[in-house]
């Protein structure tokens, strides 16, 4: 692609560079109008241009083997998601060298960090931006932005971008349809609905339903038979009282029922009193009282990352740890801050 400042008459078929305003005067009459950055200039634009007095402008001219930036834009977003619906994602319109990828429902956005480096890697004219891996997204949530930044690229260019990286953005859909939420009390009352409810609306934006409440005394025996009769397909304990230990009630408990469990504690503030384990095939998550806010917590990366059939082990969540200081919440019994 060639690129530079041309006199106005030789400029037809360029692409111009810069907005400019171009007509016959007077320029408050409506013979005034502005060409957009990126218009392929015809012989009506020159002649306008001219009118409004200018004698040079700054284009781009594309050369042969060059690609427009938005079919560079189109090209390698069918590369990367060859499979668009397969992946569960949805590719854009192209304009302004820019295409877009949207989630066709709510799950987990699974990349492949580096193919897409290595995309990036390619020429600083080829560009795409993504959010994080494991990203929880909604239906029609943008993922990635993909931007040609000159107003054209070598053909070749943009084969070399894509190659190799084809799947290396999906959305991973939830593949269970239903949860139990058991809770416990640590006294005769029946304790505040407000962790179900944030429970609820965290499954509800992944599609799936909350069976019956369930309320049961802080109790082995209790909480054990519980479980064991819990209808939904993935198991969510949310304790009356914290637990501080791997043999404290609610780990005990999915002992005592059968189960077992994988990891207790995570490098996620706040969210460090989480366990994870089995029963019989059921995953099952016992939450950390920070659970009970709707704001993020590391319950959430958890409990995403099991509905949506993604392998969690001890050492998944060891990985957490690094961007696993989240915001400070108000409800917090005792801040970080120790000042």
């Amino acid at each position: 692609m060639k690129f530079g400042t041309v006199p106005v008459a030789k400029a037809e078929g360029a692409i111009l560079a810069h907005s400019m305003q171009a007509g016959q005067p007077p320029y408050e009459n409506a013979l005034r109008y502005r060409i957009a950055k990126g218009t392929r200039l015809t012989a009506q634009h020159l002649a306008d241009l001219a009118a409004a007095g200018h004698a040079q402008i700054t284009v781009a001219r594309l050369e042969a083997g060059d690609l427009h930036e938005d079919a560079a834009a189109l090209a390698l977003a069918q590369a990367l998601v060859p499979d668009a619906a397969g992946l569960g994602l949805r590719i854009s319109g192209a304009g302004a060298g820019r295409v877009n990828l949207y989630a066709l429902a709510a799950g987990l956005v699974k990349l492949n960090p580096a193919a897409l480096e290595a995309v990036n890697a390619v020429d600083p004219m080829i560009t795409i931006a993504t959010v994080p891996d494991y990203h929880r997204v909604d239906a029609d949530g943008m993922i990635a932005t993909i931007k040609i930044i000159s107003y054209g690229v070598g053909a070749e260019t943009v084969k070399q971008a894509g190659a190799g990286a084809a799947g290396a953005l999906r959305v991973l859909p939830p593949v269970f349809t239903s949860a139990s939420l058991i809770e416990t009390s640590v006294s005769q009352e029946i304790p505040s609905d407000k962790g179900r409810r944030s429970m609820a609306g965290r499954l509800q934006r992944m599609g799936l339903e909350l069976s019956d409440r369930v309320v049961v005394p802080h109790q082995e025996v209790e909480l054990a038979a519980a479980l064991a009769a819990a209808p939904g397909e993935v198991l969510l304990i949310l304790t009356g009282s914290a637990t501080s230990d791997p043999m404290d009630v609610a780990p005990e408990a999915l002992r005592r029922a059968g189960g077992s469990v994988t990891r207790f504690g995570m490098p996620v503030d706040p969210g460090n009193l989480l366990f994870i384990g089995a029963l019989q095939g059921k995953p099952v998550i016992g939450l950390p009282g920070c659970a009970r806010s709707p704001a993020l917590n590391g319950a959430d990366w958890v409990l995403e990352r099991v509905l949506c059939g993604c392998r969690v082990g001890s050492a998944d969540i060891a990985a957490m740890g690094v961007g696993g200081l989240l915001k400070e919440i108000p409800t917090r019994p005792m801040p970080r801050s120790l000042d």
